[in-house]
C-alpha cells in the first residue's frame, strides 16, 4: 500500500486536498483530528501535569493552553513530548488497518511534517501550496486570528518554498478547486495503477 504523507502551511488548502482524497473512497487521517480527540481523552492528564489549570470540563481547554505556550514557547516542546508519541502511535495503526483492508493508498494530513522531523514511514509526501498573499488573506479571514497570532504560527513553520522543495507531488489550491480536485483523482488512478507499494 502507498503509505502518503500530507503537510503544507497554515491556510494552503490542505483540509480541502484531503477531503478530495475522502470523496474518491481513499482512507484519510487528519493528526490535528486526533490531537482534537486526545485532547479530550488519552492526553489530558500528562497534558494538565505539565500546564496546571489548562483543563475544563475533563478536556484541554485549547485556548487556555495556547494562552500558556504564547507567554512560555518554551513549552511547546515539552508539550510535543506527550502528544506528538500518542500521534504516531494512532498514525501507525490507521495505515495498518487500511493496509489490512486492501486499500491501494491511504493518505496523513500533518500539518507539521517537516517540522516535527520525525520519520512516520511515508512512501511519497504531497505539499498543498499556494501565493502567500492568498494564504494572508484565507488566514486572517478566519474567526480570531489576528495578523499578530498568523506571525507567530507562520514563525513555527518552515517557509512554504521548502516545503515544496521537499515534495513528491505539490497541489496549488490557489488553482479553481475542480483543478485541485482532478490533480488528486489523476494521482489517486496513477498510484491505483501502479499496484501496491511492496
Amino acid at each position: 500500500m502507498w503509505r502518503i504523507g500530507m503537510t503544507g502551511s497554515i491556510a494552503t488548502g490542505k483540509s480541502t486536498v484531503l477531503k478530495a482524497f475522502a470523496d474518491l473512497g481513499v482512507p484519510v487521517f487528519s493528526a490535528d483530528e486526533a490531537v482534537a480527540a486526545l485532547y479530550e481523552g488519552e492526553a489530558v492528564a500528562p497534558v494538565e501535569a505539565l500546564f496546571p489549570g489548562i483543563t475544563t470540563d475533563g478536556r484541554i481547554d485549547r485556548s487556555l493552553l495556547s494562552q500558556r505556550l504564547a507567554a512560555d514557547p518554551s513549552g511547546f516542546k515539552r508539550l510535543e513530548a506527550v502528544v506528538h508519541p500518542l500521534v504516531c502511535a494512532r498514525i501507525a495503526r490507521f495505515m495498518d488497518d487500511a493496509e489490512a483492508q486492501g486499500h491501494a493508498l491511504a493518505v496523513v494530513e500533518v500539518p507539521l511534517l517537516f517540522e516535527s522531523g520525525h520519520d512516520y514511514g511515508f512512501d511519497a509526501v504531497a505539499v498543498t501550496w499556494v501565493d502567500e498573499a492568498i494564504q494572508r488573506q484565507r488566514a486572517l479571514a478566519r474567526p480570531g486570528m489576528t495578523s499578530g497570532k498568523l506571525e507567530t504560527i507562520l514563525a513555527r513553520q518552515m517557509p512554504q518554498a521548502d516545503k515544496k522543495a521537499h515534495a513528491t507531488y505539490l497541489f496549488d489550491t490557489g488553482l479553481p478547486i475542480e483543478q485541485t480536485v482532478g490533480q488528486v483523482a489523476d494521482l489517486v488512478a496513477e498510484l491505483r495503477a501502479k499496484g501496491p507499494k511492496q
